[in-house]
C-alpha cells in the first residue's frame, strides 16, 4: 500500500493560475463555438426591449438597439482573440527570423536590422499601429499587420541575443568541425533554443496585444458596426454609461479578466523557463 501511496504525484497547481486556465478555457471554446452558448443571435435587433437592465431573460441586458449583451460579449471574444492570436503570431514570426538572421550573420547585416529595430521600437506599440492604421485604413487585416509589426522587436532582440550566444557555443563549433551541413546546424542546435523564451514572451504579449486591439476598435480603428466586438463594443456604450451603465461594463470586464487571466499564465511560464516559483 505505501508503494502505491508513494507513486502519486500530487498536482499542485496554485489557485491564480488554475482559475486563469479554467477562464481561458471557457474562452477559448466561446471563441470557437458562440453558438453553443450565446443564448441570441448578436446582431438581432429588438427597439422594444432596448437598454434594459441585466435580468432573466437577458443576463447581461441588452444594448441601445435591443441586442442580447451576453451574446454579444460571447461573440465577440472570437474578433478579439483572432485578432490578437494572430497579431502575436506575425510578431513571433517576423521576430524570430529578424533575430535568427541577425545573430547568424552579424556585420552589416546585423546593423542594418538593430537600426531597424530601434526605430521601430522609438514609438509606443499603439502609438506605431495609429500611425499604421492612418495610412492603410481601419479592417481588421490592417490592424493584425499593425499590432504585428509594432510587436516585432520584443522577439527579434530576445531571439538574436540567444543566436549569437548559441551559435559561439563550444557543442555547435564542434558539430561544424565534425562537418555537419550550416542549415542542418542551425535547424537542429541553434533554432530550438533560440526560440525558447518565445512561447512566454508571447503568452504575455497576447494581453498586451489584446489591449491593443481592444483600445484601436475603441477608436474606431478595427472591426465596423455591426460586428460583436469589445473594443467596439466600449466605444458604442460609453455614451449610455448614466442611464445603462450595464452596454460599456461587461465588456469592459471580459477585457479585463481575459488579459489578467493571459498574464497569470505568462508569468508562471516564464518563471518556470527560469527555474523560479512563484
Amino acid at each position: 500500500m505505501s508503494d502505491i501511496a508513494s507513486l502519486r504525484v500530487p498536482l499542485r497547481l496554485p489557485v491564480g493560475l488554475l482559475l486563469s486556465l479554467l477562464f481561458l478555457t471557457v474562452l477559448m471554446l466561446a471563441a470557437c463555438f458562440p453558438g453553443w452558448l450565446a443564448p441570441d443571435d448578436p446582431l438581432l435587433a429588438d427597439p422594444v426591449n432596448a437598454m434594459q437592465a441585466p435580468s432573466w431573460q437577458h443576463w447581461l441586458g441588452t444594448d441601445q438597439l435591443g441586442r442580447d449583451l451576453l451574446s454579444r460579449v460571447i461573440y465577440g471574444s472570437r474578433y478579439s482573440l483572432l485578432i490578437s492570436v494572430a497579431a502575436m503570431m506575425l510578431a513571433v514570426l517576423g521576430g524570430c527570423l529578424l533575430g535568427l538572421l541577425a545573430g547568424l550573420a552579424r556585420g552589416v547585416l546585423d546593423e542594418a536590422i538593430g537600426r531597424t529595430l530601434d526605430v521601430i521600437s522609438a514609438f509606443p506599440d499603439l502609438l506605431l499601429a495609429l500611425m499604421l492604421i492612418a495610412f492603410t485604413g481601419p479592417g481588421t487585416t490592417n490592424l493584425i499587420i499593425a499590432l504585428g509589426v509594432a510587436s516585432v522587436p520584443r522577439f527579434a532582440r530576445v531571439v538574436r541575443a540567444q543566436t549569437f550566444m548559441v551559435a559561439r557555443s563550444g557543442y555547435v563549433e564542434q558539430a561544424r568541425t565534425f562537418g555537419l551541413p550550416w542549415r542542418v546546424l542551425v535547424w537542429r542546435h541553434v533554432l530550438p533554443h533560440a526560440i525558447a523564451q518565445v512561447p512566454a514572451l508571447a503568452t504575455l504579449g497576447l494581453g498586451t496585444a489584446i489591449i491593443g486591439t481592444a483600445g484601436l476598435s475603441f477608436l474606431g480603428m478595427g472591426p465596423q458596426p455591426p460586428t460583436a466586438e469589445w473594443g467596439l463594443m466600449l466605444a458604442e456604450g460609453r455614451n449610455y454609461l448614466r442611464n445603462a451603465w450595464w452596454t460599456g461594463v461587461w465588456p469592459g470586464v471580459a477585457i479585463t479578466l481575459t488579459v489578467v487571466a493571459v498574464n497569470t499564465l505568462g508569468r508562471h511560464w516564464q518563471a518556470h523557463f527560469e527555474g523560479k516559483r512563484l
